[in-house]
């Protein structure tokens, strides 16, 4: 297995590109460079995460680059950054980590709720343990720099008083946290896998919550 050694020197300036010609021929033009200085190392930093933060989870996968354009106005064929995850299914908890022209990016949580899901969810924020459990992770998450966010409703869900002490998270659809770093000196070196398992383990009680309480869902992918 290759050692991740960070992203390469071309990561960034490969995404500058795409988003400024986001064509089938300047992917062509540049593939082998994605595949060095973004796809490699994306796949040799999941194979050494992964063993800490698989079980319980799932192995970890490089999303493709292509975008599912059947239902979009938006026709360009190629994403303009890379993820990668650890997950055990859509939903229940994520290990993520995205690069692109913007520099580094890691989530956790919920990233999207099918109706089965969203109805465990808001079961557990329902209930005074397991709802105040999660907005305390949410506050230690905030405290350490992390934005929450996620689709929110305009409105309460019926069923629930105006006055509930955790209606805001009722509201959520879907509910992740995201840390984000500009393009650096460490996004190339090796030291980038140390500030992803950082940020993972400050998530993972997050991403334990979403798995205990959401799972994931017993319905057919969307």
């Amino acid at each position: 297995m290759t050692k991740f050694a960070g992203f390469g020197e071309h990561a960034v300036e490969f995404y500058d590109g795409l988003e400024a010609d986001n064509s089938k021929p300047y992917w062509e033009d540049h593939v082998e460079v994605y595949r060095s200085d973004v796809r490699g190392p994306m796949e040799a930093l999941l194979a050494e995460l992964t063993p800490e933060f698989g079980p319980g989870f799932g192995e970890g996968k490089v999303f493709r680059p292509y975008r599912d354009v059947r239902f979009s106005h938006d026709k360009t064929p190629y994403k303009t950054h890379c993820g990668g995850v650890v997950e055990q299914g859509r939903g229940g908890g994520a290990y993520y980590v995205e690069v692109s022209s913007a520099g580094l990016r890691v989530g956790g949580g919920c990233f999207h709720l099918q109706s089965d899901q969203l109805a465990r969810y808001r079961q557990a924020v329902d209930t005074e343990i397991h709802g105040k459990a999660l907005a305390d992770i949410l506050a230690k998450l905030r405290r350490a720099g992390w934005t929450i966010t996620g689709d929110v409703m305009k409105t309460k869900p019926r069923g629930y008083p105006d006055d509930h002490p955790r209606l805001e998270l009722l509201k959520h659809r879907s509910l992740y946290a995201v840390k984000s770093w500009d393009p650096d000196d460490t996004l190339h070196e090796r030291a980038c896998l140390e500030r992803i398992r950082k940020a993972w383990r400050q998530v993972r009680p997050f991403n334990e919550w979403a798995r205990d309480h959401v799972g994931i869902s017993e319905k057919p992918r969307r």
